[in-house]
């Protein structure tokens, strides 16, 4: 595997990592209960650091491709859950259980929710993989 495909698989595990650990942050540290879409999130973003991992160790991105599907519904659910928070037409067909998927933990900059942060690493992350596929692609003609 070259230099460069090794650079994009840790770059994707990097911001997988992150991720998990920010999620684990805000739930076990800081005591905010996660809703059922952030579960759904950590459903398709905790694997990821698996996969993204084992194909830097083992050095073979094709490993990796079940990555480019998770982050891709992951970007879809935080989107969601995102457009929950802030689009007030939206917020009364909030069905989630016990907490609400529509309550803002933090809100920084008065944009920066937690599913904002995680749509952002979901991005990151399919951005990075199709990056790499682009230059696995351009290497092998």
């Amino acid at each position: 595997m070259k230099n460069n495909q090794e650079s994009y698989l840790f770059a994707a595990w990097a911001v997988a990592l992150v991720a998990m650990a920010g999620s684990l942050f805000y739930s076990e540290v800081l005591g905010y209960e996660p809703c059922e879409f952030c579960w759904y999130q950590r459903i398709l973003m905790y694997p990821l650091v698996l996969i993204y991992g084992v194909a830097l160790v083992k050095k073979n991105s094709d490993i990796a491709l079940p990555g480019v599907i998770l982050s891709g519904l992951g970007m879809l659910v935080s989107t969601y859950q995102y457009m929950l928070q802030k689009v007030p037409g939206l917020s009364g067909i909030d069905s989630c259980g016990s907490v609400s998927c529509s309550a803002q933990y933090v809100n920084y900059f008065g944009f920066v929710t937690i599913p904002f942060m995680a749509g952002m690493a979901f991005v990151m992350i399919f951005v990075t993989h199709l990056l790499l596929l682009l230059r696995k692609r351009r290497i092998s003609e």
